[in-house]
């Protein structure tokens, strides 16, 4: 029979004796330099992942609450082209990191940040993975919901025996559990086999997603009129809706721009990452644009507009036709919430936290604690109750990740020249411990400028409680534009007048075994990727 781990050492993993790490650190094999045999990602698999990512609820609905703010329809596509690109530029250059050296984001940080301050970047990064998680899952659960509907319509009465304060109904529980047990299994396909499930997702889930904008149009009357229409508010007003709406819209994929090397360390090229310039803004506007059209129809054909195409979905259940056509929707939305948690929080979280813990948590564990808090203990069905809610939650994301996506490329492609020393990474008194295990140019620069942009934050979440003069509300609604821009330039600054020279390597000091036969690329001093086994 077997024997229940009681004892705290029972759930200790054992080390891994092929981790790069020194002797006396404990590390495990999901830290290391990704093995040769498992780089798998070509620029090919960056355009299915972004397809996975982009084309999804959350999306959708973004386009569509930033077009319900009051902004024409032309001011939401201009504002989620330009947040687009604000999320593609830095995404490909710091993926660069993963697809060089084959390092996690959380190995790749204490580069900049040092050994032990690295740890503040991976624990927030983890955390906004949790509330990500969580709110996939919340619209999940929504799919659930239209998909039961349409076998059971009596399921549209089932008695509610939740109080109020739990902000979700025993119907939107019973669907919640519904998608986990659904989703739970997808989680733990490994990273470098992720490519199979992106390729079904995407030629499945953007025709439906165009069938149902072209439905809802036709329903409609046709969809240009929405661009006829002019925006409700004018003058500086709408300048600064439109950039707050653009900071918000652009929050919500800011993370991947930090930690994108926990998939571009897949990459089979060096150059594979780059794919993601042109198709980050390509999705993310098709489908901002689907939003967009959707919900100018839906507000002449309901009255309303409707922010998410699962409230679209909620209209069809009153025919037998219309109950097949919403099983058939949801069942494929269901699937592209499935795809974008595992891909890009799933995945986020438990790379982080296996760093942080080691010893005890590797990357199934990982998995296992992000769906106990981020689906669970977080009640992420209370952050998407409302559009204004989300947006500003999406729009928080920025303040703290803006900083450090500067400074990681800031560090890599400017200070450090692509150059890093791998072993150098994993030992905690190594080169990139700096002071205290801290580079005080980073920390520097997060609190100048992070803190400016707090009661901003303040105000956007809590209006009626915290009063804030139209200076900050400016600057909050360009927290990403002047938080990345910022810290790039401060951490410049300070790294060309107090250098930290001891960091500054010659060449890439690899974690990856490289044959004996081939020569490093003198123009970077990068070892050429050609290795058969990591480096011991």
């Amino acid at each position: 029979m077997m024997r229940l781990r009681t004892h705290r050492k029972d759930w200790a993993l054992p080390k891994q004796e092929s981790s790069i790490a020194p002797p006396h650190v404990w590390s495990n094999a999901d830290q290391d330099p990704v093995p040769p045999e498992k780089w798998t990602w070509t620029g090919w698999t960056f355009t299915q992942y972004w397809l996975s990512d982009l084309v999804t609820v959350s999306t959708w609905s973004a386009a569509s609450s930033a077009y319900a703010s009051g902004l024409s329809a032309t001011d939401t596509v201009t504002l989620t082209l330009v947040a687009a690109l604000c999320n593609a530029i830095p995404t490909v250059l710091n993926g660069a990191v993963g697809a060089d050296l084959h390092i996690a984001f959380p190995v790749a940080i204490r580069a900049s940040y040092g050994t032990y301050f690295g740890y503040f970047c991976v624990a927030s990064r983890a955390m906004l993975a949790l509330f990500w998680f969580g709110i996939q899952s919340s619209y999940g659960g929504q799919c659930v919901t239209a998909m039961i509907t349409a076998i059971w319509p009596s399921y549209t009465h089932l008695p509610n025996h939740l109080p109020k304060s739990a902000a979700i109904t025993t119907q939107g529980m019973v669907s919640y559990v519904v998608y986990h047990v659904i989703q739970t299994p997808f989680l733990f396909i490994p990273t470098h086999k992720l490519q199979y499930m992106f390729i079904f997702k995407s030629m499945l889930v953007p025709p439906m997603a165009l069938a149902m904008v072209i439905w809802i149009s036709v329903k409609a009357g046709g969809g240009d009129a929405i661009f006829k229409q002019p925006p409700s508010v004018h003058g500086s007003e709408r300048a600064w809706l439109w950039l707050m709406n653009m900071t918000s819209i652009t929050g919500g994929f800011s993370t991947l721009a930090v930690n994108i090397s926990d998939f571009s360390r897949f990459s089979k090229k060096r150059g594979s990452p780059v794919w993601q310039l042109p198709m980050i803004p390509l999705f993310k506007v098709i489908t901002g644009l689907f939003g967009i059209i959707a919900a100018g129809a839906s507000k002449q054909l309901y009255g309303t507009i409707l922010w998410s195409p699962l409230e679209i979905i909620a209209q069809w259940q009153g025919s037998s036709g219309g109950r097949a056509a919403a099983f058939f929707c949801g069942s494929l939305w269901l699937l592209a919430q499935i795809c974008n948690n595992v891909s890009a929080n799933s995945v986020s979280f438990a790379n982080d936290v296996v760093t942080m813990c080691p010893k005890w948590i590797n990357i199934k564990r990982g998995m296992i604690i992000c769906i106990l808090l981020g689906g669970w203990a977080l009640c992420p069905w209370i952050i998407i109750k409302s559009g204004k809610t989300f947006l500003s939650f999406m729009g928080a994301y920025a303040i703290f990740m803006a900083p450090i996506a500067g400074i990681l490329c800031c560090d890599y492609w400017v200070i450090k020249r692509r150059k890093y020393d791998v072993p150098a990474l994993f030992d905690p008194r190594g080169i990139y411990y700096y002071k205290l295990g801290t580079n005080w140019r980073a920390l520097l620069c997060n609190l100048l400028v992070i803190v400016p942009l707090l009661p901003g934050l303040a105000h956007a979440v809590t209006p009626k409680n915290v009063n804030l003069n139209t200076g900050l509300q400016h600057l909050y609604a360009i927290n990403y534009l002047y938080g990345f821009s910022l810290s790039f330039s401060l951490y410049f600054v300070l790294n060309y007048v107090w250098p930290d020279r001891a960091t500054l390597v010659p060449a890439v000091v690899s974690g990856v075994a490289v044959d004996s036969d081939l020569e490093a690329d003198v123009s970077t001093g990068y070892l050429t990727q050609s290795s058969t086994k990591p480096k011991a």
